[in-house]
């Protein structure tokens, strides 16, 4: 494509007819004998057939110029609504192991968490000790507790923009489940991959790093609506250093040039020196919607609040919500 787009520009840059000085002179004293008699030259005519076909030709290329440049804008806008064409579709457990994994790159499928065909629309396993495993919560919404935009406006939470690729789905986490006889339930989280490290923008530009996770997360509750606290560890470690090399269990203990006898220590300046790399709590409440007991399957939805990164200490962390689906299998 790129070389007809040369042809036809080449072709449409105009075209230098050379002919000599003498053949010019011919032309022009027989133009005037065949206009004294009254007769048009064959020279006058062959010159002006030659024009228009050379105008001809040009309005033709410049035809094929637009037609080209409107194919090439139409298989890009294709290609762009193709990759534009939204989440793909859910998937279940059996389904996405049945893949490839050329079957699945670059599908989206890789961060989501399963789904159930068929079911039950509640919790139908009956009391007793299992073991709740590939447990998978996929974030749907991210929003963050910020002042608006507007003046004096109070916090509110606000939607973002994801600023990282879709690799914030945690999946494979296991523990103990226990339904008792009463109804409730209870969930410890032991192990799996727990934690993922996301980044999001607010509206007015300022992005929001935090470590989405849950951490040790024990809840109890309904199967309807059931929940408990979770670990948040720090977003970075304490060896992480800083631009000006400090940091927590390595570095340097202030700024480099920073003038001693005590500034390093006011209040200003003590949470940029002191790097604070302790974790926090946040909390979840999960429901479930629909369960399929002879496959052991439960899905649902599930929503968490949970603070932001505090840069080791040097930042006020913000209120981060997120809302998603979660799935699991019950093994007894």
């Amino acid at each position: 494509m790129a070389a007809s787009l040369q042809a036809a520009a080449t072709l449409m840059q105009p075209t230098k007819v050379g002919v000599p000085t003498r053949t010019s002179l011919q032309l022009r004293s027989s133009q005037s004998v065949c206009k004294a008699f009254g007769l048009e030259p064959a020279g006058a005519r062959f010159t002006c057939s030659l024009q228009a076909d050379l105008k001809d030709l040009a309005h033709k290329c410049v035809d094929a110029t637009k037609i080209a440049g409107f194919a090439l804008a139409t298989s890009a806008l294709l290609v762009s609504g193709a990759s534009a064409e939204g989440v793909p579709k859910r998937l279940t457990y059996d389904e996405i192991q049945s893949k490839t994994y050329m079957e699945v790159k670059g599908t989206g499928t890789a961060n989501q968490c399963p789904t159930i065909d068929g079911g039950v629309d509640s919790f139908a396993f009956k009391s007793g000790k299992y073991q709740l495993k590939k447990f998978c919560l996929e974030p749907t919404s991210f929003t963050v507790k910020a002042e608006g935009v507007s003046k004096n406006a109070p916090p509110e939470f606000q939607n973002t923009k994801l600023m990282t690729r879709l690799t914030y789905t945690l999946d494979e986490i296991e523990g103990p489940f226990e339904v008792s006889s009463d109804g409730t339930v209870k969930f410890e989280e032991k192990d799996g991959i727990d934690y993922a490290a996301v980044t999001v923008q607010l509206p007015g530009g300022e992005r929001v790093p935090f470590l989405f996770t849950i951490k040790q997360l024990v809840a109890s509750g309904k199967p309807d609506k059931f929940g408990g606290e979770f670990l948040v560890p720090s977003y970075r470690g304490s060896s992480f250093l800083d631009p000006k090399g400090r940091g927590g269990s390595t570095g340097y203990d202030n700024a480099v040039a920073l003038p001693a006898g005590g500034r390093g220590d006011e209040e200003e300046l003590k949470k940029e020196n002191i790097k604070d790399a302790s974790s926090s709590t946040g909390k979840i409440t999960l429901s479930v919607t629909k369960s399929k007991p002879e496959t052991g399957e439960v899905i649902g939805v599930f929503e968490s609040i949970q603070p932001s990164d505090t840069d080791l200490g040097a930042k006020t962390p913000k209120e981060v919500k997120i809302q998603g689906f979660w799935y699991g299998q019950l093994e007894s």
